[in-house]
Order: C-alpha cells, then structure tokens, then sequence
C-alpha cells in the first residue's frame, strides 16, 4: 500500500524474517520509487508497487570487480537489488589497494570477483541478498547467462572486452530481439563518463572508439639517439636493450627483479643524457601503460551508473540520453549530450567503412595502418576480399598459405572501391572496408631516394 506523510508518500511493503534495522536501510529506496520525478513521462499509469517489485527481483551483472566495479557492487547491494551478479577474471594485486576499497592486503593473489562478494555480503548481512561470483573471462559465458539479465552494467578497464560485451548484446538485439540495456563507465584521472546504450536503439559502444585516448608513442630514432625525456629513456630500455641484453625473453611487469633492472637502466641512461625525472612508479607507467586512477573519480561515475540502472528497473525517471562526460581536473564539470550512432559502425552500422589506401603499399603496411586507427583498433586482423583470402592470422595452415601476399602491393590485391571485409579472433563483429586507392604505384620517398 501507499502511505502518505507531511509533503511527500512512501511505499510501505511487509518484508517478512528482516529486522527493523533493514526496514530502515530500506526506507530511503522505498521513498525514492513512490515519489516519481518531474520528468517521468509515464506518471498516469506508473505503479510503485511494481517498480519496488521490479527492484527487487531483478539480476543484474557487474562486469568487472576493480576500482569502478567495487564501486558499482557496492551501490547496487544498498539500493534494493537483491540478485546480483559480478565477473572478473583477474586477481588482486598490492598495487589495487589504494582505491578498490573491498580488498585488504591477506586478498593479494586471491579472485577480485570472489573476494568482493564475501566482503560486501559479511558487510551488510542481508540475508535476502543473493551475490554470486564469476572468476572467469566474460568471453567464456555462454549466451544463456547473458540472456537471464535485465541489465549489464560495466566497470571495465579493457576496451576490448567492452567491444566484445557491447557486440554480444547487439547481436541479442538483431537476432533474437531481446534487448538488454548496458550502462558502461570508465575513467582516467580526474576525468569520466558513463553511458546508456541500448541496443538497435542509441548508439554503441563501437560508436565511438574514436573518443578513446590514444596510447602515447614515441619515434624509435628519438629513443635511440635523442632522447629528452624520461620516457623516452623508460622506452629506450624497454623496447631496446632489453632485447639487446634478453634475446626472446618476454619482459614481466609483475616480477619485481626485472622491474628494477628495467628502473635502473632507463635511470642510467637518463644520467648519461641529463634528464630527469625517471622514478621507478613512472617507469611501471610506462612499460604497463597503467591509466591513472582516482578513488573519488570512480566513485562519481559509479554513483551515476548506478542510478541509470535504478532508472531503467524501476521507471521511476528517464534514463540518461545518453553519453555524460565529467571533468574534476580544476573544477567540477558535467556534460550530457546525445552521442549519435554512425552509420559506417562495424556494430550497428548498415554501411562500410572507407579508407584511403596508397596504391604502392604493400598487404603488411596496409594491416599496420588499420591496427593504428582509433575507430578500428584490431591487434590480430585477418583480411578477406570478394571470395578470396588477403590474409588469415589464423589457423596456422592458413596464414602460411596467405602470408606471400603480405609483400604484394595492394595495387594488385584489390580493386578500386573493393570492398574488405576485416575480422579479430578477440572480437565478434566482422569490419566491411571500401578501399579507395589513390596515389603513385610506386613509394614516393624511394623514388625521390633513387
């Protein structure tokens, strides 16, 4: 039933075997569903009764248990819904103390997943909530798991497992029409956005790769001889003597010896040169590529995910429309607006993509070109034009049989306005390319060299 109190009505419902203490805890969520905001669109036919039901039972997924995900776990366990969900693949490292406030420093090397459930049920100790861990990669769920929720909800830090989630509900929407909405954050520094994305309807996430900050690179000449940075040194050592002194090892950002071999050789050579500024957390910047993260960063955004999930169970508001960007750099700086969908989207696209490509390069330089581009972003690209294979990166006996064309000139592989079509084993979604050649047939600075 509704009951009314001075200015403002509440949803009273019985909450059987809960104590008065969690009739509390409740009361806050229960005012927020009775009482709907200036902008609900469907007031006359809104239900408070139905939108707390809705809350409650609910399942949601959280993608991701680090410095967002602890956040948004924590969130949603305090404000109603009781059938949650969280998958993560990685462990707990001394480095994710600072911010991911679930784990303690006895987690170190234990699942973030794991750890985070039994921290945030043993915290509240509602027996009517119901959490359950996934250790494991999103990409080893099948498509019934992700069919059984309403909402996904990610705090990713890999923008290839987002590409991947956002590809997977997309293809639920087109094939099956079950549209699953997905609230995805991320954040960089002081910097963050959070995004509603509806599947066939807004935008996805494929939408807008080229928002994406791109990973800083420095020429190999100005490491080798020039360097005037510490970076520069911190690459130096990384890319160069490292393969000089260790032939065919892999460099381990997690082993602590060879992180401060790393430290001191870039340190030694920033010496030589008279640089500084080479510290041992730059040079784990550096050769991790480790964004920088903020605690209270992440709590904003999570804050703001959460509540379009709210929003979306419960209809007690519109959602988000659908893209807000914030900035805490110097002040306080929120701005939302409607990111439009693009028509040439290797996602929910109907059109391909067209790239300008020289007619003197070769296959290999053409691949080097589309892993470079923010709006393609493929690390293992295999090509295929018309009803024949460019290149195969996989199988094995595949890309024997086709790595002769990496030399040819794509001149002679394609024709003008052919159309290429561009798949990753790391990705579901197949990239058309209409390729556009122009230019000389042969490399213009080797026949100015000649």
């Amino acid at each position: 039933m509704i009951a009314f109190g001075k200015n403002k009505s509440y949803l009273v419902l019985p909450f059987p075997n809960i104590t008065n203490q969690k009739m509390r805890d409740l009361s806050s969520i229960q005012s927020l569903v009775a009482n709907t905001g200036p902008f609900n669109e469907y007031s006359d036919i809104y239900s408070a009764k139905d939108s707390f039901q809705a809350l409650q039972s609910s399942k949601i997924l959280v993608i991701g248990a680090g410095g967002l995900g602890c956040e948004i776990l924590k969130n949603l366990s305090m404000t109603g819904f009781k059938d949650i969900h969280i998958i993560d693949m990685d462990t707990i490292d001394l480095s994710n103390l600072n911010r991911q406030f679930l784990f303690r420093h006895a987690d170190i090397g234990k699942s973030k997943a794991e750890v985070a459930t039994k921290f945030i049920l043993e915290r509240i100790g509602n027996p009517g909530l119901k959490i359950t861990p996934h250790f494991k990669k999103i990409q080893d769920m099948n498509l019934d798991f992700y069919r059984s929720f309403q909402v996904i909800i990610s705090g990713l830090d890999s923008v290839e497992a987002r590409r991947w989630i956002n590809s997977t509900l997309y293809g639920l929407a087109q094939d099956e029409n079950m549209i699953i909405p997905l609230v995805d954050g991320g954040t960089e520094g002081f910097r963050g956005q959070s995004r509603v994305i509806i599947p066939t309807l807004t935008s996805c996430f494929e939408c807008s790769l080229d928002l994406l900050s791109a990973q800083t690179a420095y020429p190999v000449c100005t490491i080798a001889n020039t360097p005037r940075l510490p970076e520069h040194c911190i690459e130096w050592a990384s890319q160069l003597e490292w393969n000089r002194q260790f032939p065919g090892k892999k460099f381990d950002a997690d082993d602590l010896d060879q992180v401060e071999w790393m430290y001191q050789t870039a340190k030694n050579r920033a010496i030589e040169f008279g640089i500084d500024g080479v510290t041992k957390s730059l040079t784990l910047g550096v050769v991790k590529n480790i964004i920088p993260a903020i605690a209270s960063t992440n709590a904003i955004i999570a804050a703001s995910c959460c509540n379009e999930v709210f929003k979306i169970i419960t209809n007690v508001n519109p959602i988000l429309d659908n893209y807000m960007m914030y900035s805490g750099d110097d002040s306080i700086f929120t701005y939302t607006y409607a990111y439009t969908r693009k028509q040439n989207c290797a996602v929910c696209g109907t059109t391909a993509k067209t790239v300008n490509v020289q007619k003197w390069w070769t296959l290999r330089q053409f691949i080097h070109e589309i892993k470079s581009k923010k709006e393609i972003q493929m690390t293992n690209p295999s090509l295929t034009s018309g009803d024949k294979y460019l290149y195969m990166s996989s199988p094995p006996d595949l890309e024997e049989a086709t790595r002769g064309n990496l030399s040819k000139k794509m001149k002679d592989l394609v024709h003008r306005g052919e159309e290429i079509v561009i798949t990753d084993p790391n990705l579901p979604i197949s990239l058309r390319i209409i390729a556009h050649l122009e230019g000389d047939d042969d490399d213009p600075e080797f026949t100015l060299h000649t």
